[in-house]
């Protein structure tokens, strides 16, 4: 059995743009997806109906978890994808809060693997 730390070890002085081309050879490698699974809430004759509404769904928020190590490159990031000006946009970051309502999931991706690039930690919801 292969040493999980070890290999642990070896992803965490990986870039962020180097785990997710990791994470897109294993998809590939294993046939499966890392999309985050949907929680269903209700009893089992409620989950029909959640599953479907989920499938669904158009649009998504993009909610900043975790500022990361580069605060000010994730505020000029945040300035760039909103459009908003210098201090509100560092009020937004500092706040972890949501970066855009709204959106399509094509849109919320490409928000999301920018805001990553900078180290941030971010959510699709």
């Amino acid at each position: 059995m292969a040493d999980l730390n070890k290999i642990l070890d070896d992803i965490k002085v990986l870039t962020v743009l180097e785990v997710s081309e990791l994470v897109k050879l294993m998809e590939v490698e294993f046939g499966v997806s890392a999309a985050a699974p949907v929680a269903v809430a209700g009893g089992a004759a409620a989950a029909g109906g959640a599953a479907d509404e989920a499938e669904e769904k158009t649009e998504f928020n993009v909610v900043l978890k975790e500022i990361g190590q580069k605060k000010v490159e994730v505020i000029k990031a945040v300035r760039e994808l909103t459009g908003i000006g210098l201090v509100d946009a560092k009020k937004l970051v500092e706040g972890l809060g949501t970066i855009k309502e709204g959106v399509p999931k094509d849109e919320a991706d490409k928000i999301a693997a920018r805001l990553l690039e900078t180290g941030a930690v971010v959510e699709i919801v």
